[in-house]
């Protein structure tokens, strides 16, 4: 298979040109991987205006689409969807050995976190989709938009008022997606940590400096104790640094 993305690894060890299809393989174990993909500038700020798109370069969004590829469900909060504008999630047709290798479906799918379903279900994330969309929700969402939801989606109630988290990986792991990917946004990524459901951050550092107030990659209370991470590896491409930290 010819690489789709080659980036330069700083650690463990230095080397020119890695296969990031190796580097960034996705982890399946029983109980599930939880993979957390983001980026912010160098002073830390994970969007501008609202958005990440003035953060982001072609070296960050190949890589992008390289994670989503590798993974079995994309899992994002309603307000990225809509924020960010999100359409049908595909794979990279030079990675379709890969997945057929490791038993997954042609694409991955996309699984959205909304407590009342506030979401555009004739948008091209459901509508053009290449697997069928999941939309995780609560005892409170309205039933007629529950129904809705069903035409266009899987719908998994996951809570009573707020979406349960905990028991949104369980059941997609049972649903046989163990390789979760999120992308956020910053309050999602910050509930995962509250929940200590986050077994990897792969952080871009945009090289670029925002000043301002704009949120950092979570976005929430502070956890009642931090969480150490172990820095597994780092590369760098076109300026942007790739860093990959595991549970300490």
């Amino acid at each position: 298979m010819t690489s789709v993305l080659r980036l330069n690894q700083l650690l463990p060890g230095p080397a020119d040109e890695v296969d990031a299809v190796s580097a960034y393989a996705h982890p399946a174990p029983p109980e599930g991987h939880l993979r957390a993909n983001f980026v912010a500038s160098v002073d830390g700020a994970a969007a501008l205006g609202g958005r990440v798109g003035a953060l982001t370069g072609p070296a960050d969004q190949r890589l992008l689409v390289l994670l989503r590829s590798l993974c079995d469900v994309l899992l994002v909060g309603a307000g990225t969807v809509r924020a960010e504008g999100y359409g049908p999630v595909r794979a990279l047709p030079a990675l379709a050995d890969v997945r057929r290798a490791a038993g997954q479906a042609p694409a991955p799918r996309l699984a959205v976190l909304t407590r009342h379903i506030e979401l555009d279900l004739a948008s091209s994330a459901f509508m053009d989709a290449a697997e069928r969309p999941i939309v995780v929700t609560t005892e409170a969402a309205d039933p007629g938009r529950v129904r809705e939801a069903q035409q266009v989606a899987d719908v998994l109630v996951a809570g009573e008022e707020t979406v349960d988290l905990r028991l949104v990986r369980t059941l997609l792991v049972e649903s046989g997606l163990p390789r979760i990917l999120s992308e956020g946004g910053p309050k999602v990524l910050a509930e995962l940590y509250a929940a200590d459901l986050v077994d990897e951050l792969d952080l871009a550092i945009s090289p670029v400096i925002t000043a301002g107030d704009e949120p950092r990659i979570t976005d929430g209370p502070a956890l009642l104790r931090p969480q150490a991470l172990h820095l597994e590896a780092g590369f760098e491409s076109e300026g942007f640094l790739f860093l990959r930290y595991v549970r300490g």
